[in-house]
């Protein structure tokens, strides 16, 4: 959610600043802003709208000069999208600027305390309140602009990244944070400020991620100053050298990002279990998992966190870890777990899952994991974020960025970490043989080549889309393992296409969704030959007695569900275990294809964030 952009250093900031904006894009956000400094003064170009329209805007003005700036995409919390609403925020006297990501809770009363010492505010944003706190904090307490910001974010209470420019200071920028990513590129003198590296990677591949409740001082010519907000004590900050290339966040010849990113699930895959397993010999080597491995031995449970599709790949892993590791599961959502005073022991392993490691209510409930004496282990995608720092232990996915809203390579390669991790458990616990683990490790080993097969499906997708792009509501279906692809398949559909659609257990059906089928209901039912396929015929049966239309994924060669399907999308045969890597493959096809042939901005669905770092 929102995007932040700064610059400080030699080239014309302007040009970075909105080019690292449209990076940034997929966060989501409704309207885009940015301010420059150039001799003396600031310049603010700012609108309602997409970040081209801030393009035209600023850059008919004529008015973009200036070797420091800060820019934002905002979404919308306090106050509708508008151009007043929009970042960057003045301070009343015009000298401080700031863009902010987050929310400050006790705003209200912050701004009548202001609007009592004559303060008067234009927006309805919480962002103009916390710049005038700071303003009114730097005037009355005679003190410089770092010092300012210290002291005024010690009196909010919320989540924030923020950066703060104050225009008699123009070889400075203030950054600090709580809750919301930022990272400060380091470059040949100069600087770059943002919420994740994908704007200045093509400067520099060198970053400092701050930690949260830390500040820092980014000044020409001076090291990088970092303190704590609480106490102001002084921290060394750890520079980074970043994994991502600049080819990995362009589109490489697709239409979309999200269609990149289906097709990089091969490779991304490989990237993922690459030197975690001997498969000839049998072993899953993770250090994460050995260096702890009492702790997941000895637990009493473990409980998965996660929101959205991440809470899906949990789903799956609690089928995974429950039949072959033998071990019992308890799947959470974040957001109701962090509020609903879990019984939470120190016998319990907690295992967070997120692509950006950055999202709130899974690092709230991480916190209360920890508070409580559990042991929590990490599974996200973004070096150097967030979960990865605040929990115990982890992996990362190595799925490379995503930018489209609508997570696809996340997912699967999500479900592949935990698939090592059971796997690694059921070896070390004894529940499964020998063979069956050599079996297992050498079916996930094929999975890649299995995804390619899966995605030559492509064309017949894209014609059964056409079919049914104007449906007005979807149904999905699958047991067992394939239950939670039917709820990914269905959130896939509704986050980019807009289309109403519902994920249940196919046996389930007949306590209610059976009752909206009719021939204008959209049936996806999830039909591969391993597991409960018999039951499955059965509620295929059921279904085309009432006149719905079936759309069958099914293994190859399946002539008992063609018979009855009026349409399907063929697979290759996989264990039960492991078919989810597989059968959501068309269902992410079966989405965008039917997003686009409605018109739907793809990578950036209406009111979605790719990274939800606000409640």
């Amino acid at each position: 959610m929102c995007g932040i952009v700064g610059y400080i250093g030699h080239r014309q900031a302007y040009p970075v600043i909105i080019k690292g904006l449209e990076r940034l894009e997929y966060r989501g956000y409704d309207s885009a802003g940015v301010a420059l400094f150039d001799e003396g003064e600031i310049s603010l170009s700012k609108t309602k709208g997409k970040v081209a329209d801030l393009k035209r805007i600023s850059e008919a003005s004529s008015n973009i000069q200036g070797m420091c700036g800060i820019g934002h995409t905002r979404w919308a919390t306090h106050g509708i999208p508008d151009d007043l609403n929009a970042h960057p925020h003045f301070s009343n006297s015009g000298n401080l600027v700031i863009v902010h990501n987050g929310i400050i809770e006790n705003y209200d009363a912050i701004k009548k305390a202001l609007i009592g010492r004559g303060y008067t505010f234009h927006s309805e944003t919480d962002t103009e309140v916390l710049i005038n706190l700071i303003e009114d904090v730097k005037k009355n307490e005679q003190v410089k602009l770092g010092k300012a910001v210290q002291i005024a974010l010690q009196q909010v209470v919320g989540a924030y990244a923020i950066a703060v420019f104050d225009k008699s200071k123009p070889d400075e920028i203030i950054v600090a944070k709580l809750g919301s990513p930022l990272a400060i590129g380091v470059g040949e003198e100069e600087f770059f400020i943002a919420s994740d590296a994908s704007p200045f990677i093509e400067y520099t591949n060198n970053a400092i991620y701050l930690e949260d409740e830390q500040m820092a001082i980014v000044r020409l010519g001076r090291d990088i100053k970092v303190r704590q907000i609480e106490n102001d004590a002084l921290v060394t900050p750890y520079v980074q050298e970043l994994e991502m290339s600049l080819e990995q966040i362009e589109k490489g010849g697709y239409d979309h990002f999200m269609l990149k990113e289906i097709h990089e699930q091969p490779e991304v895959i490989k990237d993922t279990y690459r030197g975690r397993m001997i498969v000839n010999e049998g072993i899953v080597k993770m250090a994460s998992i050995d260096d702890h491995l009492e702790k997941f031995l000895n637990a009493n449970r473990i409980i998965i966190v996660a929101c959205g599709t991440s809470w899906h790949a949990g789903l799956v892993a609690e089928y995974i870890f429950e039949d072959l590791a033998r071990v019992p599961v308890e799947v959470e959502y974040a957001s109701e777990f962090r509020y609903r005073n879990p019984i939470i022991t120190s016998k319990d392993v907690v295992i967070a899952i997120s692509q950006s490691g950055e999202t709130a209510d899974t690092l709230a409930a991480i916190k209360l994991a920890k508070e409580n004496g559990a042991f929590v282990y990490g599974v996200c995608n973004v070096v150097g974020s967030s979960i990865a720092r605040e929990t115990n232990s982890g992996a990362y996915t190595h799925a490379g960025p995503e930018i489209g809203v609508a997570s696809t390579k996340a997912f699967t390669t999500q479900i592949t970490v935990l698939a090592l991790i059971a796997l690694k458990l059921a070896s070390e616990k004894g529940t499964v043989s020998k063979s069956e683990l050599h079996q297992k490790l050498a079916e996930l080993e094929s999975m890649p080549r299995k995804i390619e097969e899966a995605l030559k499906v492509d064309d017949h997708v894209k014609y059964i889309s056409s079919i049914y792009k104007d449906a007005a509501n979807f149904l999905y279906l699958g047991r067992g393992y394939n239950f939670p692809v039917a709820l990914e398949g269905a959130l896939k559909l509704k986050e980019i296409s807009y289309i109403h659609a519902e994920g249940y257990p196919a046996a389930e059906m007949k306590h209610g969704p059976i009752a909206l089928i009719d021939e204008q209901m959209p049936v996806v039912v999830i039909a591969t030959k391993k597991g409960h396929y018999e039951k499955i015929i059965s509620n295929i049966q059921e279904i085309k007695s009432r006149s719905g239309k079936i759309i069958a994924i099914v293994t190859e060669g399946d002539e008992d569900v063609r018979a009855l399907a009026d349409h399907v999308i063929e697979v290759p045969e996989t264990s039960e275990a492991l078919s989810p890597l597989v059968n959501t493959i068309p269902l992410q096809l079966l989405s965008y294809h039917i997003a686009v042939m409605r018109g739907c901005n793809v990578d950036q669905p209406r009111n979605l964030a790719k990274s939800v770092t606000v409640e």
